[in-house]
């Protein structure tokens, strides 16, 4: 089922509309201020970046990344990761295991609670 994106002719409001098939008709009101002429928006689309184009864009761990290097989650991985190699160290399991768990989405309890 496509979303079409629509602005409001009378308010300016972007507002999305679900539609059942291509065919069908949306209906248009504007959830905003009710009325019924909107234009229809040329929609963007989403893109997933690769684990690749992401660690290209962080740059290196340990390196003048910037304050921003350290928001996503999956750099603090990549960082724990070199420090223990630089150190010639082996990764206790327990970090492992948080590293990988973090990679597929689960966050470590303290961050839940």
């Amino acid at each position: 089922m496509p979303i079409h994106e629509y602005r409001c002719s009378k308010c300016k409001a972007k507002f999305t509309v679900l539609v059942r098939s291509w065919n069908s008709t949306a209906d248009t009101v504007c959830p905003r201020c009710g009325a019924s002429e909107a234009e229809r928006l040329m929609s963007t689309f989403a893109y997933h970046k690769s684990l690749k184009d992401i660690h290209e864009q962080s740059g290196e761990p340990g390196m003048e990344t910037g304050p921003d290097f350290y928001k996503d989650p999956r750099n603090i991985g990549r960082a724990a990761e070199k420090s223990f190699k630089e150190m010639g160290m082996d990764m206790p399991a327990e970090i492992r295991e948080e590293i990988d768990a973090a990679r597929d989405g689960v966050l470590p309890d303290s961050l839940t609670d």
